[in-house]
């Protein structure tokens, strides 16, 4: 077996990890697929340098691919954008698909994420989540271990006060998304308003410029502006938690990923550009 055959070998066995990395460095399954796509180009030019060691090195690859890729993007109205969500039903049959999802970053820690600057990002995912050393990182970002250090510090400031501390108990997510959608169908504001944290946030990305909803007042009367689609609604893991599709004629006009923290939602992220919805994988989901 030559280089580039060892090199392809390696590199298919890390494929599903390099696509976590781009998926939480750019938010957007597609754009990480490209990139995990680039990253095999730019290695595999490179193939008589030797084989990279499996993880971090091939991680530290793609995670450059991605930097290059948010630096070069077109600026965007970071609130109202919601990254893809990775939609799955609430009981895989799989347990390695069931191990795959448990382990999503949820979409509030990803909208938190579009806060940062490029380099914060790169420190803060390929560190905190795939624990790259910094003596590994610092190359890319062209700063010293140290000086990558600060910027993951950093980084972890901004996410922290950006993303709540989300409710992990599935059963307790569930509750809170269904007593919510039971007031909504009921058409009761109040008891939508009490299900909703007060300074819950509802944030919608339909592919044109929208204004982020805050408070629990302002996002029940946004959600009873569609009842209709309550009825539509079901059950599913949206990035590892209990999230909500909607079915109308079996195609979902919004995905909804939900964040939950002591019983009450807290934030609400939709995905309602036509778009983007047509291009995602919809798995069977419960009422």
């Amino acid at each position: 077996m030559n280089g580039t055959e060892l090199l392809a070998e390696r590199f298919q066995k890390d494929r599903g990890r390099l696509r976590a990395v781009a998926y939480r460095m750019l938010g957007s399954l597609r754009d990480a697929e490209d990139a995990v796509q680039e990253t095999w180009l730019r290695l595999s030019r490179g193939a008589g340098d030797g084989i990279p060691e499996p993880g971090g090195r091939l991680t530290a690859v793609v995670g450059g691919v991605c930097l290059d890729r948010l630096r070069s993007r077109a600026a965007r109205p970071a609130e109202v954008f919601v990254p893809d969500p990775v939609i799955a039903p609430l009981a895989p049959a799989d347990p390695e698909q069931e191990a795959l999802y448990a382990a999503a970053t949820g979409l509030a820690l990803l909208v938190a994420l579009e806060q940062l600057e490029p380099a914060e990002r790169l420190v803060f995912v390929l560190h905190d989540m795939f624990a790259v050393p910094f003596d590994d990182i610092a190359p890319i970002v062209a700063r010293t271990p140290a000086a990558a250090r600060q910027l993951a510090g950093r980084a972890r400031r901004l996410v922290r006060e950006s993303a709540p501390a989300a409710e992990t108990d599935p059963g307790r997510q569930r509750e809170a998304v269904e007593a919510f959608l039971t007031a909504a169908r009921a058409g009761d504001r109040d008891a939508v308003v009490a299900v909703l944290h007060p300074d819950a946030v509802l944030r919608a990305d339909s592919g044109t410029p929208a204004d982020t909803v805050r408070g629990a007042r302002a996002v029940a009367e946004q959600a009873l502006r569609f009842q209709q689609f309550a009825e539509c609604a079901r059950l599913a893991l949206v990035n590892g938690e209990i999230g909500i599709v909607n079915l109308p004629e079996g195609r979902p006009p919004a995905v909804a990923g939900v964040t939950v923290a002591g019983g009450r939602i807290v934030a609400l992220h939709v995905l309602a550009d036509p778009a983007r919805l047509a291009r995602l994988d919809l798995p069977g989901t419960d009422r």
